[in-house]
């Protein structure tokens, strides 16, 4: 019963809105016209049913017949294209609407995809496919209701709603006069806009010069055809052998607000067989704008059929700016003020429309409520709980929202007692407000205004906030400003809900990406690394572009970048996995082609849905060398110490998915202080630039960036410790330049976008040691004696005992278990490494020794004696390694600031 209750007070306010809704369009300024009524009425339609956007449609004149789409809102591209023309015989929800004139619902699962079958020329668009992807939620459907004209319907309004019920009647009947509302604007529309009474003819006086700039047509209403003079040409503003004959390209020259009524009267022009005379704007190629006078009559075949229509245009754009001179000053402010107010109207309704996050509502209503009334404060608060928590004020010092934070709900202020009584409060003065609210006296909210009009933001049917909008001097509100305000906060408190359901989802998404990306780059004695990650769009879900930098043994570093295909929130979950099965492979030292063969498997096996693109490389600081390999993935550009920049030429392969290994690699060896610079398509393809396009870009911005850090140089001594604090400085800075001049506001892309800088080091001679050993039992000594030396020399006696036991014990199992050739080597970074490689494919592992087995303990004792050890696979067999740490690295292994470092200089610019 309570359930029933509920629901019943849930229908009884969305009537209450409803019946708000058609006030609203009462106060609608009769400035609005054409477009901008279709597209106010799709609006209001879209925000009574809460759907998904909506579309006009118009009756074609002419050839075919059918419905013209005239204006859409809310919906993508691709759905609308095939929706453009459509034939007013078939089942669809527009044409049903139109040829019975009444309320139709149709289920957008009967179609295919959401697009028409009937249409006549949907089947054959190249869109088709991309329309059929198109998936729907589940209950889906598209309402319309005819536009009523004199003669009968002269278009339909169609809603995309997710609702798996139908419209109250509440609803039905705001639809049914929203319709005839729109119906009724834009049949006063095809009367021509306030403007001069113009003769129908030219005068005498100047009628041979009249004459020649009079142009004339004839259309042939069943093919589309039309001819005209040269003068038609001279009007419109088109140059010489420009005009195609077809009577769309005379259509697209009209004014976008203007077009929508004068297809209607063309239509029932043709229809009823009376004259078309009328004015409008026309858009000429240069992009000015003039006024055209047109009368036309149409002919009739042998069967009573219309075939023809012929007549004459001429250009009026001179009358209507005498007349606009010479119109009353009080008249003319007047128009201006019910322009404005209608302008703010409409602007906040297409705001409200596009708001995606909570923010864009909150400017919106500040932008286009606060002028519309002359208001000085605005403040919006979420109900939580037990108190409202201001999420967006303007015209406020922020401790009165401070104040407002700290209302509870219980203290019956005008801001919280509306959410109870679910209607608006209007306080007229300062006084008034401390009779009615007495504790109101001490509030600053009070203080510094004199006027409120307090709002409760309603969204289906419950309370979700409070609006307040407030004024420095005392006003008597009007029985139209009170309607006007508690209809836009109707809105308002739409597009609030549906803005926080957006922040919290894409807060949530964002939060799993940011978690799943490295929070910060390791700090490696080979590489300096620096990265950004760009989201696309606000309006866009989450990405899945990911970058890595994994160290490796010996001073080696793996990293890596991939872009998993698609957004949202199982495309950001797929990127987390495809990172963590890369940090687990590269720890088995696998090679760059062999890794992204496992990722493949990993890829393949999420789906037929799942596809990636990836790039890994592996650089080594002992010879300068990088291995690299992609799968789909853009190359690499690579800045030599000189500036010069070029990209490695390889194949890039299938992205992973689809790729059939093995991968092609790249062999190449890089100077000290080379740059690598990696990033994801989204850096350096849009809409309006291809990836070669962009990836010259980069290189040109890559190379002007260093040419600007030469030309500036001057030489300054710093620490060791400085030079590479002053190194990560300037890779931050390069990144930031880069990501300034290749996305500047993030025009033209809608794809998130990930970038990574890594400048490499070598590791200095000094700091390796290379020694062949015997195969012969007498090689642990022999090691020992290297270790001894070689860590006296490098002042590690510290660390000499352990080593030298490291050693030794490596070298033992090689000689027992393996073949030569045997090799020891030392290197000193961050850590000390001893590496003992020899020629066999066999992997040593630790096994667990019984008390009374002789051998079985070595590795035990090299796992406890060393920080990491681990073996991996070399060209001429294995090699097995251990790490100890050093309390004090070498400065050795900080990058050395000798001669000109191109890098360093980036700052200096």
């Amino acid at each position: 019963m309570g359930e029933r209750s509920a629901q019943d007070q849930r229908i009884m306010w969305t009537d209450l809105v409803s019946e708000q809704r058609k006030r609203l369009l009462t106060v609608v300024g009769d400035d609005l016209r054409g477009i901008e009524v279709l597209r106010f009425a799709i609006q209001q339609a879209v925000a009574e049913l809460a759907g998904l956007g909506g579309m006009v449609h118009l009756g074609s004149p002419g050839y075919g017949g059918g419905l013209r789409l005239a204006v859409a809102s809310g919906l993508p591209p691709a759905f609308t294209r095939v929706w453009e023309r459509i034939d007013g015989n078939g089942p669809l929800a527009p044409a049903r609407a139109f040829r019975d004139g009444g309320f139709v619902r149709v289920s957008m699962a009967k179609l295919a995809g959401g697009m028409p079958e009937d249409g006549a020329t949907a089947s054959r668009r190249p869109d088709r496919a991309a329309a059929e992807s198109w998936s729907w939620p589940v209950g889906t459907a598209m309402v319309a209701v005819p536009l009523p004209g004199p003669g009968g319907p002269i278009g339909t309004l169609s809603i995309v709603t997710v609702s798996p019920h139908g419209p109250s009647a509440g609803q039905r009947a705001f639809l049914d006069t929203l319709g005839r509302w729109a119906g009724e604007r834009l049949n006063k529309s095809t009367a021509p806009p306030p403007g001069p009474t113009l003769p129908e003819q030219p005068t005498d006086s100047h009628q041979q010069q009249d004459l020649q700039a009079v142009g004339t047509w004839d259309w042939n209403i069943w093919t589309g055809d039309v001819i005209w003079n040269d003068a038609m040409l001279t009007v419109l503003g088109l140059g010489p052998g420009t005009f195609d004959g077809r009577i769309e390209t005379w259509m697209g020259a009209i004014h976008p607000e203007d077009l929508p009524w004068v297809l209607s009267d063309m239509d029932e022009a043709i229809r009823t067989g009376r004259m078309h005379s009328t004015e409008y704007r026309v858009c000429h190629p240069d992009g000015t704008s003039g006024w055209v006078r047109v009368r036309g009559r149409p002919v009739f075949d042998e069967n009573g059929e219309p075939a023809h229509m012929v007549g004459t245009l001429w250009n009026v754009t001179k009358t209507h700016d005498v007349l606009e001179t010479v119109m009353e000053p009080q008249t003319r402010d007047a128009e201006r003020a019910s322009v404005a107010r209608a302008s703010h109207i409409r602007q906040l309704t297409r705001a409200l429309a596009e708001a995606v996050a909570v923010r864009d509502v909150v400017d919106a209503a500040a932008d286009h409520i606060l002028p519309l009334f002359g208001a000085s404060g605005l403040i919006l608060a979420f109900l939580e709980g037990d108190h409202l928590r201001p999420v967006g004020f303007t015209g406020y010092p922020t401790e009165v929202i401070d104040q407002v934070a700290r209302m509870p709900a219980s203290w019956g202020l005008p801001i919280t007692g509306v959410l109870r009584e679910h209607s608006p409060i209007f306080i007229s003065s300062l006084e008034e407000c401390i009779e009615s609210y007495p504790l109101t006296a001490d509030l600053p909210v009070v203080g510094d205004k004199q006027a409120w009009a307090f709002l409760p933001l309603i969204a289906s049917g419950r309370p979700v906030g409070s609006c307040v909008v407030s004024f420095t001097d005392p006003r008597q509100f009007t029985g139209e400003e009170r309607n006007l305000l508690t209809t836009l906060s109707g809105l308002v408190a739409q597009a609030m809900e549906r803005a926080r359901l957006y922040d919290r989802e894409h807060t949530r998404a964002q939060e799993l990406q940011r978690g799943l990306l490295p929070r910060v780059l390791p700090n490696l004695p080979a590489v300096t690394a620096a990265a950004r990650y760009l989201p696309a769009g606000k309006d866009m879900e989450v990405g899945g572009d990911w970058y890595d930098v994994i160290p490796l043994s010996a001073d080696r570093v793996a990293i890596v970048i991939g872009d998993v295909m698609g957004h949202g929130v199982a495309e950001a979950a797929t990127m987390g996995r495809l990172r963590t099965a890369v940090r687990t492979l590269a720890d088995l030292e696998l090679p760059p082609d062999e890794l992204l063969t496992h990722l493949n498997d990993v890829v393949s096996d999420l789906g037929d849905d799942f596809y990636a693109t990836c790039l890994y490389l592996v650089y080594d600081a002992t010879t300068r060398s990088c291995v690299l390999t992609r799968a789909g993935h853009p190359p690499p550009a690579v800045v030599l110490p000189d500036g010069s920049v070029h990209f490695p030429d390889a194949d890039p392969n299938s992205p992973l998915g689809a790729a059939t290994p093995p991968f092609d690699t790249v062999r190449m060896e890089l100077p000290e202080g080379s740059l690598l610079v990696l990033y994801t398509d989204g850096l350096v393809e849009s809409a309006t630039l291809d990836i070669d396009q962009g990836m010259a870009h980069l290189a040109r911005t890559l190379s002007g960036t260093i040419s600007g850090a030469l030309s500036g140089h001057e030489d300054h001594a710093t620490t060791p410790d400085a030079t590479r604090l002053h190194c990560a400085e300037c890779l931050e800075s390069l990144c930031d330049s880069l990501v300034t001049t290749l996305l500047p506001a993030r025009q033209g892309t809608a794809d998130d976008a990930a970038l990574l800088v890594v400048r490499t080091h070598a590791l200095p001679k000094d700091d390796m040691a290379t020694w062949p050993l015997p195969e012969h039992p007498k090689a642990a000594g022999e090691a020992r004696e290297h270790v001894r030396t070689q860590l006296s020399t490098w002042h590690l006696d510290d660390l000499s005992m352990t080593t030298e036991l490291l050693a030794s014990e490596l070298v033992g199992n090689v000689v027992r278990h393996a073949k030569g050739p045997i090799h020891l080597r030392l290197l000193r970074s961050n850590v000390l490494t001893c590496e003992v490689s020899d020629g066999s494919l066999t992997t040593p592992r630790i096994r667990r020794a019984a008390d009374t087995d002789e051998g079985g303990r070595g590795l035990q004792l090299v796992s406890a004696l060393s920080h990491r050890w681990g073996t991996r696979f070399t060209d001429s067999g294995k090699c097995i390694w251990t790490e100890q740490p050093l309390v004090c690295p070498s400065p050795a292994l900080l990058p050395e600031q000798s001669g000109l470092d191109l890098y360093d200089l980036l700052d200096d610019e």
